[in-house]
């Protein structure tokens, strides 16, 4: 059941026609584009995405030579430094412990200087021997740039095969920290290929940079180049404050294991990353490029898409409200004057301005109109006698019930009674026949067949008042009502018998008292009325008997006034579902409880029991 519902309600079974054509116009039209929009933007995003990476690689292609064929020359200057006789004789004299002078020494720093002085864009040359001596090209103070080499972390990884190392870090140079790059290659003995001194040229780190920063991608030029060596550090930054420095670790693990990719990187606003790795150097270049300017074009394409949409669903928005209108205006037409019929108006004649199948429709409805007044003015007659005939035999069973006893001749004696006991000064006897005059005035007066709660419980308690003056102490009675429910109706006087029957077979059978007890509740579309006493209660035998009793009971199946009599005309007013329904437990009591149907009400002007006394008396005097 929960999936009819579910899918009646998707179906939209419930909703007028204008919203069924309205959201299923939308829907043929709106999921369409939309998919179709969706298809192209992810296709324009890919296209113009791998447009990027194709140029980005072919950027980094062209850098990439350029810097390999820069280093490659280093490279081979530091076989030319160390193959250098004046080299070769010092390292050789050096690796074997005879002793070298200071012009050894001074011939070594003329092949560095000389060799150093051949470039423009060599800054300085270092040779370490030992860890512990220092040849340097420039001799002037404060210009030694390996000075604290073996304390830095590049030291031990340049390769001990004697291939070049190719690194960015920062030196002290004249006070001042200065970028450069170095090629660093390790100086092996002759006698046992042991390492034991390292050659550094340091180059000036401008030429990579002018190299680098020519490199402008994006259309605003926010793009730039970075290049990292294998660990993961800064070889150049357009920042020169991180050269050296170690790489956003989620951009190392992107660079680890492939020689070439892209990716997206979310830092200080999405970026498109493009890298490849240089073999010879290994290194990574990398581009990063602002991803919302590589997608500028895309986001006038979403708009482009999102425009077209809305005038597609504006038109058919359009067009659907114009066919709903010509489809719903004939329905609501043919709606109105079923309501017509439906309140017994079969004059109206609906024009047929249309062959379709609203037309035909139309027609079939006034043919139907046409037999239906023709069939009612047959059975009218007939029908309106048979229905009045009916209601005056329910309207006779009714008063017949109410009235099966005509107390007039009771309460004139009672009058007679309150007179004779105000004239001698007998208050409890002349009150006493004043409620019971009441009480019977009440019964006999024959204006409608219900009345509110309020009402019944006014004659209840003038019922009561006087078996108080019969029983005393031996009779309690409290009201336990809401407000809501004091004006309710139920059947004239249908609540006195039910506190009289508490009476008869709950205290006069015994001789303890009883509490008697009033009280009501509701139940969805109905509420209870319930009078219940904790008398000796009813033997499970005797109450069957009495709950069948009530179960098939008739108009003549009793001829005194009880609980019988009592949920007849209960059903007969209200319906078979309503009517008496009784609990006892023997030596506990017995509670009779009056279903009837439950009716907002409007708001009342509550009036206590002395009003409701006063207005019972007018009414019965």
């Amino acid at each position: 059941m929960p999936f009819k519902r579910l899918l009646r309600t998707i179906l939209l079974r419930d909703r007028s026609l204008m919203t069924k054509l309205t959201v299923y116009s939308a829907i043929l039209v709106l999921v369409p584009m939309l998919l179709i929009g969706y298809i192209s933007f992810r296709q324009s995003s890919l296209t113009l995405e791998s447009e990027a990476r194709r140029y980005s690689w072919q950027i980094i292609d062209q850098v990439q030579h350029y810097v390999e064929d820069y280093f490659r020359d280093f490279e081979i200057s530091t076989l030319k430094i160390i193959n250098h006789p004046d080299t070769t004789a010092f390292l050789r004299a050096y690796t074997s412990g005879k002793p070298t002078d200071a012009d050894h020494e001074s011939r070594v720093r003329n092949v560095l200087q000389n060799s150093a002085f051949s470039r423009s864009d060599v800054a300085n040359i270092s040779l370490i021997l030992d860890h512990e001596r220092i040849i340097d090209s420039n001799d002037q103070p404060g210009t030694v740039s390996v000075q604290d080499a073996e304390r830095e972390a590049w030291f031990d990884t340049v390769p001990v095969t004697g291939k070049p190392k190719v690194l960015a870090r920062v030196i002290h140079w004249k006070g001042e920290a200065e970028p450069v790059v170095s090629v660093a290659k390790r100086i092996a003995s002759p006698q046992d290929l042991k390492p034991f001194g390292m050659l550094v040229i340091d180059l000036n780190y401008k030429r990579l940079e002018d190299t680098a920063r020519k490199v402008r991608l994006g259309q605003s030029g926010n793009g730039y180049l970075m290049i990292l060596d294998e660990e993961g550090r800064y070889v150049y930054h357009p920042d020169q404050k991180l050269i050296g420095s170690l790489a956003d670790y989620r951009i190392v693990q992107q660079l680890q294991y492939r020689s070439n990719g892209s990716f997206t990187f979310e830092q200080n606003g999405k970026r498109l990353l493009t890298f490849s790795r240089s073999e010879g150097l290994n290194w990574h270049l990398v581009t990063s490029i602002p991803y919302n300017e590589l997608m500028e074009s895309r986001t006038r394409m979403a708009h482009a898409i999102f425009a077209t949409t809305a005038w597609f669903v504006l038109i058919a928005y359009v067009l659907s409200l114009g066919l709903a209108a010509s489809l719903i205006r004939p329905i609501k037409r043919l709606h109105l004057h079923m309501k017509r019929v439906e309140i017994g108006d079969f004059k109206g004649h609906i024009k047929v301005e249309n062959a379709d199948e609203i037309g035909m429709l139309t027609a079939d409805y006034n043919r139907m109109v046409k037999r239906l007044s023709e069939l009612l003015e047959e059975v009218y007659v007939s029908r309106v006698k048979e229905a009045e005939t009916h209601l005056r035999h329910k309207e006779t069973e009714l008063r017949m019930l109410q009235a099966q006893i005509n107390p007039h001749f009771l309460y004139n004696a009672l009058e007679t009674i309150r007179g004779m006991a105000l004239a001698e000064e007998r208050e409890e006897i002349a009150d006493m026949s004043a409620a019971l005059s009441r009480l019977l005035r009440y019964n006999v007066k024959e204006d409608q067949p219900v009345v509110t709660v309020r009402q019944e419980l006014a004659v209840v308690e003038m019922y009561l008042r006087i078996q108080k003056y019969r029983f005393d102490e031996r009779l309690e009675y409290s009201f336990h009502l809401p407000d809501w429910v004091l004006e309710q109706q139920l059947p004239k006087f249908t609540l006195q018998p039910l506190a009289e029957n508490c009476i008869v077979h709950g205290l006069e059978a015994s001789t303890e008292g009883i509490s008697l007890t009033i009280s009501a509740h509701r139940i969805g579309n109905t509420f209870v009325l319930a009078v219940g006493d904790d008398g000796p209660g009813m033997p499970p035998e005797r109450l069957e008997s009495v709950r069948q009793s009530l179960q098939h009971s008739n108009a003549r199946s009793s001829g005194h006034i009880g609980i019988d009599n009592v949920n007849r005309r209960i059903r007969y007013l209200f319906g078979e579902q309503f009517g008496l329904v009784i609990e006892s437990k023997l030596s506990e009591g017995t509670t009779v409880q009056m279903v009837l149907p439950y009716e907002e009400t409007k708001p009342f002007h509550e009036k206590g029991w002395g009003e409701v006394w006063n207005d019972l008396s007018d009414s019965a005097g």
